[in-house]
This record gives structure tokens, sequence and C-alpha cells, in this order.
């Protein structure tokens, strides 16, 4: 029983591990490509006024994919942290054994 809880425990550490990370690195990810991708536009916006409104279109089409791209990656992690199939496999396992040994 006691290893059952370590190795339980285990998995939901790493897990919590998992998601910081994963969340940490796509939201720095987005803020630097959206900070860099806000530099380019002003610049090119200062260069060529003229083509601000179809730099414009372009430049909130690209924030919404980068944008996506952090959305998934919360995605994925909250459903790591509410439907983790990592400790349904641990409970899995620490019960297959008491079924048989009762048969």
């Amino acid at each position: 029983m006691e290893s059952f809880l370590y190795n339980l425990a285990q998995v939901e550490a790493s897990t919590a591990l998992a998601i910081g990370i994963m969340i940490g690195l796509a939201a720095l990810g987005a803020g630097i490509g959206l900070a860099i991708m806000a530099g380019k536009f002003l610049e090119s916006a200062a260069r060529q006024p003229e083509l601000i409104p179809v730099l414009q279109v372009r430049m909130f089409i690209t924030a919404g994919l980068i944008d996506a791209a952090f959305i998934i990656t919360v995605a994925v992690a909250l459903l790591l942290a509410f439907a983790n199939p990592l400790s349904g496999r641990v409970v899995a396992n620490n019960t297959a054994p008491a079924a048989a040994a009762a048969q």
C-alpha cells in the first residue's frame, strides 16, 4: 500500500512539474514571439506608412496563431492536471495483482 501511494505521489508530482514547465515555456515563447512581431510591425509601419492597413491585418492573424499555440499548450496542461492517464495506470497496476490474488 505504501509503494502504491509513493508511486501515485511521484506521478502527481512529476505531472505538476511538467505542467508548470509547459505553461511557463509556452508563455515565454508566446511573449517573445509577440514582442518580436510587434517590433517588426512598428519598424515596417514607420518605413512605409501607406502599408499600415495591410500589415495590421497580417499582424493580427499572426498574433492569433501565436496565441493559439499557447492556448493549445494550456489545454494539454489542463488535460494532464485533471484527467491524467498516468494516474489511472498506477491505480490499474496496483489493483490488478490484488484482483488476481483474490481469485
